[in-house]
Formats: C-alpha cells, sequence, structure tokens
C-alpha cells in the first residue's frame, strides 16, 4: 500500500493537537484556575480606597488636629474600623449575589422607597463630588497660582481625563488610581518625618474621649470624620465592582472569590487608615503644638506649614498631595452614580455622560462657595458636605446589614452572630452620633 507522507504528517499533527487539548484539560482541572490567585481580585479595594481619603478627609482631619489635637485620632481608628467591617459586608452581599446593593434594593423594596433611596444616594454623590471639586481647585491654586474659579473648572476636565484610561480596560484606571495612593502615602511619610510629632500623645490619642458628648465643635468634627471615612455611595460602589467575580455560583468560586475580595479590601482600606491618621496628626503637631488652633481651612494650612516646618517641601508635597487625592476620587464618583443609576433605575449611562452629569451639578454650589467665600470659605463648606455624607448614611448601611444578614439570598455565606451584631452596632453608632449632632444643633440654634 502506497502511504502519502503528507498525509501521515497531518495526521501525526492532528493527533499531537488532540492530545495536547485533551492534557490541557486534564491539566485545567487539576491545577487551580489563574483566576482563582488572590491578586486577580485586587483592584475594586485602591478604587474604594479612594474615597477614604479624598479632600473632605483632608478638611475634617486637619480641622480636628489644629482645634483638639490628637484628641479625636479615636474617631479616626473608630470610623476606619466601621468602614473596614461595613466595605467587606459590601463585597460579600456582591460576590456572594451576583447582585449589587443598589439592584438589591430594587428587587425588595417599593418603588417608593427605591427612589427615595437613590435620590438620597445621588445627594451624597453630589456632595461628595463638591468635596472634590473645591479640593483640587484649592490644590491647584496652592501649586500653579490658578485662581479658584479656574481650578474648579479644570478639576471638572481631570475627571474626564482620568476615565480615558478605562477606554484601554479596567486594569489601567486601577493601576494609575493605586499609584497616586502610594504617591499620596509617601507625601505623607515626609510630612511625618518634616513634623516631628510627639508619638506619645498621638497613641494616647487613639483613646476615647468624654469631651465628645459635651462640646459641639468637637461632635460636629466627628460626625464629619465618621461621613468622610464611611461614605454611603461606596458600599454601592463596592457591590458593584466585585458582582461578577465568582465566575459560577458553586461555593468553592464563592469562597476563592471573598478570599481575594477581602485581602484587597483589607489591605487598601488599612492603608486609607494610615493616611487619615497621618494627616491629623500632622495637624496636630504642626498647627494645634504651635498655638495655631484656628487654622481650619487648606489655604491657611497650605500657607502657614512651610515657615512652622521650617521647610519649603512641606508645603509643595502637601499641595502634590491633596491634588493627587482630588483627582483620584474623581473617578470613583462617577463609577458610583454610575452603578447607583443602573442599578436602582435600570438606567445605563456612558461614564463621560455621568461624568457631565455629576461634576455638572456638583461645580455650581462650588463656584458659588469659591465666589462668596473665596479660598477661606472653603473648609467650611468641606466639612458641611462630609457632614451630609453622615446623615445619609444610615440610609445605605441599614439595607446593607438586612440583606447580608438574610440566610434566603445569601445561604452559608449570610453575616451571622459577632459580625452581625457589630454591624448593627455600627448602625446604631451612626444614627445615635447624627442624632446628637442634630439635637445639639437645634438646641444651639
Amino acid at each position: 500500500m502506497n502511504t502519502n507522507p503528507s498525509a501521515l504528517a497531518q495526521l501525526s499533527a492532528a493527533q499531537s493537537d488532540a492530545q495536547s487539548s485533551a492534557a490541557g484539560r486534564e491539566d485545567g482541572q487539576r491545577s487551580p484556575r489563574p483566576r482563582g490567585r488572590w491578586y486577580s481580585f485586587a483592584g475594586a479595594g485602591a478604587l474604594v480606597a479612594v474615597g477614604y481619603m479624598d479632600p473632605g478627609n483632608w478638611a475634617t482631619a486637619l480641622a480636628s488636629g489644629a482645634r483638639y489635637g490628637y484628641s479625636l485620632l479615636f474617631v479616626v481608628l473608630l470610623a476606619s474600623l466601621m468602614g473596614m467591617l461595613l466595605q467587606w459586608i459590601a463585597s460579600r452581599v456582591g460576590v456572594v449575589t451576583g447582585r449589587d446593593l443598589a439592584q438589591l434594593c430594587r428587587e425588595r423594596y417599593s418603588r417608593r422607597t427605591t427612589l427615595a433611596l437613590w435620590i438620597a444616594c445621588e445627594i451624597a454623590i453630589i456632595a461628595c463630588d463638591v468635596a472634590e471639586v473645591v479640593g483640587s481647585a484649592v490644590a491647584l491654586q496652592m501649586l500653579f497660582g490658578f485662581s479658584l474659579t479656574a481650578g474648579v473648572l479644570i478639576s471638572a476636565v481631570a475627571t474626564f481625563a482620568m476615565l480615558a484610561l478605562q477606554s484601554r480596560g479596567r486594569r489601567p484606571l486601577q493601576r494609575a488610581v493605586t499609584a497616586l495612593i502610594f504617591f499620596v502615602s509617601f507625601c505623607f511619610v515626609v510630612e511625618l518625618a518634616l513634623a516631628h510629632p510627639v508619638w506619645g500623645d498621638a497613641l494616647r490619642g487613639f483613646a476615647p474621649s468624654r469631651a465628645l458628648l459635651r462640646d459641639a465643635g468637637m461632635l460636629w468634627l466627628a460626625a464629619g470624620v465618621l461621613g468622610a471615612t464611611v461614605m454611603p455611595h461606596n458600599l454601592y460602589l463596592h457591590s458593584a465592582l466585585v458582582k461578577e467575580h465568582a465566575h459560577t455560583r458553586d461555593d468553592a468560586a464563592i469562597g476563592c472569590a471573598l478570599r481575594g475580595v477581602n485581602i484587597d479590601t483589607f489591605g487598601s482600606l488599612g492603608l486609607a487608615f494610615i493616611v487619615n491618621a497621618s494627616l491629623l496628626v500632622v495637624a496636630a503637631a504642626v498647627f494645634h503644638a504651635t498655638g495655631h488652633t484656628g487654622v481650619d481651612d487648606l489655604a491657611d494650612a497650605h500657607r502657614l506649614i512651610e515657615p512652622l516646618v521650617g521647610s519649603h517641601w512641606a508645603g509643595v508635597v502637601f499641595a502634590g498631595a491633596l491634588l493627587a487625592c482630588g483627582l483620584n476620587a474623581t473617578v470613583t464618583g462617577t463609577l458610583a452614580g454610575q452603578a447607583v443609576m443602573e442599578g436602582f433605575l435600570r438606567l445605563k449611562m456612558a461614564r463621560w455622560a455621568r461624568a457631565l452629569l455629576t461634576r455638572g451639578l456638583a461645580i455650581g454650589p462650588a463656584l458659588v462657595a469659591v465666589a462668596s467665600f473665596g479660598q477661606h470659605g472653603s473648609n467650611a463648606l468641606l466639612v458641611a458636605t462630609q457632614v451630609v455624607l453622615s446623615l445619609q448614611l444610615p440610609l445605605a448601611v441599614i439595607p446593607l446589614v438586612r440583606f447580608a444578614s438574610d440566610a434566603g439570598l445569601m445561604g452559608r455565606w449570610r453575616v451571622a452572630r459577632v459580625p452581625l451584631a457589630l454591624a448593627w452596632a455600627c448602625a446604631g453608632v451612626i444614627v445615635a452620633l447624627n442624632g446628637a449632632m442634630l439635637w445639639q444643633a437645634a438646641f444651639s440654634g
């Protein structure tokens, strides 16, 4: 029989390909998929952590440290721990259910309640965006001498530049955000080295202070710190970012995704806590310790930090870190707005259009504020926006905890026992703090 060498070669190649394909399938069954590695789930935590160190945090931490020294460090610690717990719950709900918090609210609440929750969340996003616009404008004035009005408009344009990175996929934007976070962290290492804080006093600041219940000003700032740290729209955003991380609905895939997401969440938010605590420590060491307790806005802080510290770089590093935080925060506000609009209303909008809507609504109040009060009114506006966030927070936290503890929804992954008790305690603290703040405001009025 005559054999065609070409036909034999083709047959041999086909058999080899089939064997290789079978081996590949067997290897795939035996070894974990690359997506199972924890770092494949990284990124969402960085985007969420940005909201924990935005210009609103700067305003509240700066005013707290200058006026009360290290006394409110325990509020920063408490707010950060509460944030870690609530973001852990939000990410757990997203991974396990495959739906974000806004979608679950739409599915399980009446249309009227859903619309009310959506409006409240949009108010929180706009308040946060006002803080980001004003903070970025102040930073641009510090670094380049732009007017605050020009800074407000430039910061609006910068939003689209950051979001343009997503045209190349999710990873480039996450890498840019992470790089800016590490830049901010480096800046505060420099600031701490220049400020020479009294570390013994700083450590004592992590103990609770009874003065919080007697001093209306301290309580107002504590509410601002809470609102600046635990942002309601961050809970919606986190659940939306991770809801597709479990590639299947089986327990193995969900467990693998949760492990990776947990590492990402606690690592990113731990870094955010260090940045926020460092900012308050710098303010206490530089301003409170030298008798400048009236420093309550970013412009004054930038003007005074250089002569008080005795280094030109202190002012440059301060402004650079503020600008980086403002640019980063523009991204998360837009992404959160997109997530809540789609989740609550099933209304999809391009990111550039969502950014234009949110920023357009924020630019108006920001321009009015800088025109009316100038650079010295910026901090009062920033602190007020964070208090608005604190007042909105229970409307996101209470539904989140209810969903997370629902056995019918979460199955074996539901939050129970100690974590559930702590979650309800967080909700109680938030409601109590807001109630005390409103009571004092009404009484003092």
